[in-house]
């Protein structure tokens, strides 16, 4: 029962069936029989869980035990207290409210590798990076709670998922690596 760790790339789809030319999981694993546990949407980068046992992949991936997962986030502006304070209060994205969080600014990320292709830069708008803690997971939520509070995601990787992290598994893009299931809150 494999538990593989995969650094998925900037637009890489979170499948292995082809789709109209576009670049998926197949292109990077070829290991027979597994799935992802959890999604990573095309236009976000960084670690991705797969495993070939159908009741892992449901642990982790059950609303109910959510391992707790962290989003390095570039932003277009810059947070003040208010946003930050709002990103970590539930709050009203219209069709669902997010669960308290953690939201911190940091500085960009030494160790992260370069986009390709880069994110657009304007001359006249400060960016600046976040990391963002959620034990839950909608489609979109952390574009969409960036959004909410006046802060634009340009730029989303996730960093690590429970106990796994980049730091702890440097993998670059596209990169994998095998783990232990066991190391997985039970």
């Amino acid at each position: 029962m494999p538990l593989i760790l995969f650094n998925k790339p900037f637009q890489v789809l979170c499948q292995f069936s082809p789709q109209d030319g576009r670049t998926t999981l197949a292109d990077h694993l070829d290991i027979p029989g597994i799935y992802p546990a959890g999604r990573l949407d095309a236009d976000s980068e960084g670690l991705l869980l797969l495993t070939d046992d159908g009741q892992l992949q449901h642990a982790i991936s059950h609303p109910d035990r959510k391992e707790a997962k962290t989003y390095l986030v570039q932003v277009d502006g810059v947070p003040d207290a208010a946003s930050l304070a709002r990103l970590q209060a539930p709050l009203d994205l219209g069709d669902f409210i997010t669960k308290p969080c953690q939201a911190v600014r940091i500085a960009e990320p030494d160790w992260l590798w370069p986009r390709h292709p880069p994110i657009r830069a304007r001359q006249d708008q400060p960016t600046s990076w976040l990391a963002i803690t959620l034990k839950e997971g909608k489609n979109r939520q952390v574009r969409r709670m960036t959004a909410a509070v006046g802060l634009p995601t340009l730029r989303l990787v996730r960093s690590s998922i429970g106990p796994f992290s980049l730091a702890s598994h440097p993998l670059m893009p596209g990169q994998w690596c095998e783990v232990p299931a066991s190391a997985l809150a039970k």
